[in-house]
C-alpha cells in the first residue's frame, strides 16, 4: 500500500501488503503499467479504497475476533450485510483518518452448511480453544503483521478442500488461504482523466491481459448508481496439502472501485472533492458478485 505517513497501523498494513503483492502477480503488473501510463508516480500514489478479509464463523474466530485488530487501531464498525445464498455475514469499518483504506470483513455462517461440511471445518478449527487475537500485543507491529500469515489450524487434506469446494467455495478458500489479504482496491475515481471511470480503466486492464470477473457484468453497480465496482479474477497459487499433494487453487485478486459524488455536493469544484463528498459504504448485490472473483466459474474462463 506504501503509505506516505508512518504510524503503527500503516506499518502493519504495509507489511501485510508486501506478502499480498508477492502472492498476486497482477498487483505489480497493474501498478507498473499505471506508472508507465503516467496515472501515478509509484504505488504510494494509488488510493486504496478498501481491503477485505474472509473468516470462519466458529467459536473464537470470525468477525468478532478479527475486528478487534482494527477496532484497537481506531477503526469504527459500520453497516452490516448478509449474503443469503453464500451463507455469509459482513461488516465494513471506517478508518480513523481519510488516508487509510476502509476494511471489509466477511464471515462464513458455518452452522448453515451441511453436517458434512461443518464436520470438515470443525476438524481443523476445534483445536482453537481461545480467541487468538486476545493473545496478541496489538501495539507490536511485527506480531500483528505476522498474525495475518500465521496458520491457525493445520493444512487441510486435498480431499477435505475439494469436498468443501463443492458446497462453499468461500469455505474452501478460507480453509487453505486463512487470513491472507483477500484483495485491495484501487480507487479509480481518484485517477487522472480519462482513467477515472471504470469503462476506460477496465479497457486498460484488459489490454494488459488482466481477466475481469464478469459475474453480474464486468461492472457491478449499486441501486443508487453511485458505487461501481469491478475486480480481477484471482491469481492461482500452488496449494500444497497436508499429505503433500498439490493443486492450483484460487489465491487473491485486485478490485477497482468508482465512488460517485453525492447529489448535495455536485456543485463542488472537482479538484476540491474529498472522500466525505462521495458515496460511502458498500452494496450487498455488488459484493455478492465480487466474492466470485475466487470461484471456479471465473477461474476456468
Amino acid at each position: 500500500m506504501k503509505f506516505k505517513n508512518t504510524t503503527p497501523l500503516t506499518q502493519i498494513l504495509d507489511l501485510l501488503f508486501q506478502v499480498y503483492e508477492a502472492r498476486v502477480p497482477d498487483v505489480r503488473k497493474i501498478t507498473n503499467a499505471m506508472i508507465k501510463q503516467k496515472m501515478v508516480k509509484d504505488q504510494s500514489d494509488i488510493i486504496n479504497d478498501h481491503i477485505a478479509f474472509r473468516t470462519m464463523g466458529v467459536p473464537n474466530l470470525g468477525i468478532a475476533s478479527f475486528e478487534k485488530i482494527f477496532l484497537f487501531h481506531g477503526y469504527t464498525r459500520m453497516d452490516f450485510y448478509h449474503f443469503d445464498s453464500k451463507k455469509l455475514d459482513a461488516h465494513w469499518y471506517a478508518p480513523p483518518t481519510s488516508d487509510l483504506p476502509r476494511v471489509f470483513i466477511s464471515e462464513l455462517k458455518v452452522e448453515l452448511l451441511t453436517n458434512k461440511a461443518q464436520e470438515i471445518i470443525k476438524k481443523y478449527t476445534n483445536s482453537i480453544e481461545s480467541d487468538p487475537v486476545d493473545a496478541l500485543d496489538l501495539n507490536d507491529i511485527r506480531t500483528v503483521a505476522n498474525f495475518f500469515q500465521t496458520p491457525l489450524w493445520s493444512l487441510p487434506t486435498k480431499e477435505d478442500y475439494e469436498n468443501l469446494l463443492k458446497e462453499s467455495e468461500y469455505a474452501a478458500w478460507v480453509i487453505y488461504n486463512r487470513y491472507y489479504l483477500n484483495h485491495y482496491t484501487i480507487s479509480v475515481h481518484d485517477l487522472p482523466h480519462p482513467y477515472n471511470t471504470l469503462e476506460p480503466f477496465n479497457e486498460f486492464l484488459k489490454s494488459l491481459g488482466i481477466q475481469l470477473n464478469d459475474s453480474g457484468g464486468e461492472i457491478k453497480t449499486s441501486k443508487d448508481g453511485l458505487l461501481r465496482q469491478s475486480s480481477s479474477v484471482a491469481n492461482h497459487v500452488e496449494a500444497i496439502f497436508s499429505e503433500g499433494e498439490t493443486k492450483q487453487i484460487a489465491g487473491s485478486y485486485v478490485e477497482f472501485a468508482e465512488r460517485g459524488v453525492l447529489p448535495e455536493f455536485l456543485d463542488i469544484d472537482p479538484k476540491k472533492l474529498q472522500r466525505k463528498h462521495r458515496r460511502e459504504g458498500f452494496e450487498t448485490s455488488n459484493a455478492d458478485r465480487i466474492f466470485e472473483s475466487t470461484f471456479t466459474s471465473q477461474l476456468k474462463k
